[in-house]
Formats: structure tokens, sequence, C-alpha cells
């Protein structure tokens, strides 16, 4: 115990010492590596959050990393193409067996919103929502939801979200125009009245179930 205390006072402190770059510096960074930087990134963020990874860590750093425009194209695009390597993927596989492993209230109550609403729940559960992004992924691959609708609804549910995060990341740079914020604040305001209808025409057992507290022993 005393040596992982002294590990996370150590760290703490070489972070505290060692000058980090700044938001326009990352930026300057980032235009002088030329164009193989962003095709990196792309795959990069297509593969890695097919598995359970916070897709949000790239979208903030394509939009500091790439500006609004390259920015937004490349997360949107990334994410559209991980959720189809997601769903190809889990579908390939053994899907009963994998259906019995999925107990987590969270992802029964995912999976109620799919086979009730299909495609529609797709695009809902995209929106700023309680589902994790690859957990909506893994869901969908194990309904009947067509390939076809599930892309068109992944795109246009992460559109709201994506674009308020990549333009308020820019903003970091200081390279923003004041309109890029009133756009970005729009867009979450967007997914939230979204999730909020969304969750009032809900049934019961499309809701997340409240995890019981449990008692020391």
């Amino acid at each position: 115990m005393v040596t992982f205390l002294v590990a996370v006072v150590a760290l703490f402190a070489v972070v505290a010492l060692i000058p980090l770059p700044t938001a326009a510096q990352i930026r300057t960074w980032a235009d002088s590596c030329g164009p193989l930087l962003p095709l990196v990134f792309f795959v990069a963020h297509a593969l890695i959050c097919v598995a359970p990874f916070p897709r949000t860590l790239f979208t903030v750093s394509a939009g500091m990393l790439f500006g609004p425009v390259l920015g937004l194209g490349l997360a949107l695009s990334a994410t559209t193409v991980s959720a189809v390597l997601a769903l190809l993927l889990v579908r390939a596989l053994d899907k009963e067996r994998l259906r019995a492993r999925l107990t987590h209230p969270t992802v029964r109550a995912v999976d109620a919103r799919l086979a009730r609403r299909g495609w529609l729940a797709v695009g809902s559960l995209r929106l700023i929502a309680f589902a994790p992004f690859s957990v909506v992924n893994y869901c969908a691959a194990l309904s009947s939801v067509r390939l076809t609708p599930y892309v068109v609804a992944s795109f246009v549910g992460i559109v709201p979200g994506t674009v308020g995060t990549v333009l308020l990341a820019d903003a970091l740079t200081e390279h923003t125009h004041p309109a890029q914020l009133i756009v970005s604040g729009v867009c979450i305001a967007v997914g939230i009245i979204g999730l909020a209808v969304d969750t009032l025409l809900a049934t019961p057992e499309e809701r997340p179930e409240p995890v019981a507290a449990t008692t020391p022993r």
C-alpha cells in the first residue's frame, strides 16, 4: 500500500513539473506532420473503438488536432466505420453464447429498445444516452437490425454530439469563431432533447434498472 501511494505521489509530481504543451502547440504540431497523421488517426480511431474504449477521447482529439472541418469529418467517418466493424465482428461470432453473457441492467435495457424499435432505437441510443457506444454496437449485432438502416441511424445519431464535442475541442486552440460555440451548444442541446423524448417514450422494460446497493460485510 505504501509503495502504491509513493508511486501515485511521484506520478503527480512528474506531471506537475514537466511542462505540458498547450492546445495551440498541439495543433501546430499536428499541422507539421502532414497528411499521414489524419490517416493514422482515422485507422486507429476506427479499429480501437471496436473494443469497449471511450470514443469521446478520439472525438476531442480530432477537434484539437485537426480543427472543425477535417476533425469533424474524421470523427464522424471513423466512428461510423467502427460501428460497422463491431456489428460485423459480433455477427461473425457465436451470437447465442454472447447473448447469454449480456446480463448487465444497462445492456438489457438497450436490448429491449432494439427489440421493440430496431434501427430507430439505434439512432436514439447514439444520442447523448446512458448506453456506451460499444454496448449499442454489440447489442445491435445480436438483434435483427439490418446493416444499411443501422449505418444510417448510427451516423445520424452521432452527428449532434460529435459536432458539439469537436467544436468545443477546437475552441481550446483559440482559433474558433464565436459562432462555432453557438453551433456546438445547439448540437448538444439537440442530443439532450432527443434523449429526453426517447426516455419519455420508453417502456419500463427499456429503462436501465437501478443497481442495488450492497452492504459491506
